[in-house]
């Protein structure tokens, strides 16, 4: 008989959790040369890990567009500031190319809102809360999918930060490095066969249904 479970993890566990660094190679692509750049560099690139960030809203009605793409590699990470360069060509280009696998998580949510600079037609992505189901893993938020593979904690401190201020500050940085950059790191593990659910201590079983009597 099958096992029946899910594979979950509590917010008291992932507190517990050390946080994860990436020790990688950061860059900021914030003019157009240095955009064409980093993107000659990733298009050698066949896998790559993707991610935005758009300046919160504080008010209502308030609406502001992504102003940083996010696109890292097991070791580089670049953070395209579109807040000052703008959804360049060359970007959507890269977006567009079936031939480099883009792995991201709430991709739909990121193409909504690039979609309202520019128009494109996103190929060869994957969606890491579509790949994780195919593991049992229940849980759709990038930190709790770490956490369940890597018993290391995302951490969520610069989430709300300005991402249209003038120069990005070091802990923005690493924060937007990181989102990429684990999801690529998802991918890898789970692709790789590394990960055996039946194994994992996050196991959740469903509770016993009551018989009436």
């Amino acid at each position: 008989m099958k096992e029946d479970f899910n594979i979950a993890l509590n917010k008291e566990l992932l507190a517990e959790m050390p946080l994860v660094e990436f020790d990688g190679e950061i860059t900021v692509a914030d003019t157009p040369e240095a955009a064409r750049e980093a993107l000659e560099y990733l298009s050698t690139q066949k896998t790559v890990g993707f991610d935005t960030e758009t300046r919160p809203n504080f008010r209502k009605g308030q609406n502001h567009r992504v102003a940083l793409i996010q696109i890292s590699t097991e070791t580089r990470s670049f953070l395209f500031r579109i807040c000052s360069i703008g959804l360049m060509p060359e970007i959507t280009a890269f977006m567009e190319n079936p031939e480099i696998t883009k792995i991201g998580l709430s991709l739909k949510d990121d193409f909504h809102n690039l979609h309202k600079i520019s128009e494109f037609n996103p190929e060869g992505f994957i969606e890491l809360q579509q790949m994780v189901r195919d593991y049992r893993i229940s849980d759709s938020s990038l930190q709790k999918i770490y956490g369940i593979l890597f018993d290391q904690r995302i951490s969520k401190g610069q989430r709300l930060s300005n991402w249209e201020a003038p120069e990005l500050t070091e802990a923005q940085q690493r924060y937007a490095a990181i989102d990429a950059w684990a999801c690529l790191e998802i991918y890898n593990r789970l692709s790789t066969g590394d990960f055996d659910p039946v194994e994992s201590p996050y196991k959740v079983y469903p509770e016993p249904e009551l018989k009436e009597e």
